[in-house]
């Protein structure tokens, strides 16, 4: 489902990936944010993805033009994961909100592994 507005020129549809992707740029900008993670769950493996394959990380659901997101991310070692998804929660709904014009309903944050950063 694509998120629309209308507007008094015409509609605007938006596509949900190019929500994710978007939303993983955030993301990774984020302090204590290594990378978004895919997770294998025929072996139970996390994968790292690259930067090219960030919406993979994120899952987007529209509903009435509201946007709920999960995220799947790797947090960096020593780091508090609470502030880490406060923040990541508070950046992602300010940028996805002004980029979209979509009202965000929830943002979830599953933490699938830490990474120790050089």
């Amino acid at each position: 489902m694509k998120g629309r507005i209308n507007t008094e020129l015409g509609e605007i549809s938006i596509n949900p990936d190019v929500i994710a992707m978007y939303a993983g740029s955030v993301a990774v900008e984020c302090f204590g944010i290594v990378g978004m993670a895919a997770v294998n769950m025929k072996d139970g493996l996390v994968k790292l993805l690259k930067r090219e394959s960030l919406k993979h990380g994120i899952n987007v659901a529209l509903n009435d033009n509201k946007i709920s997101l999960d995220f799947h991310v790797i947090v960096s070692y020593g780091v508090s994961i609470l502030a880490v998804a406060d923040n990541l929660i508070s950046s992602v709904r300010y940028k996805v909100e002004e980029f979209t014009g979509l009202e965000i309903e929830h943002i979830n944050i599953l933490v699938e592994g830490v990474r120790v950063i050089d």
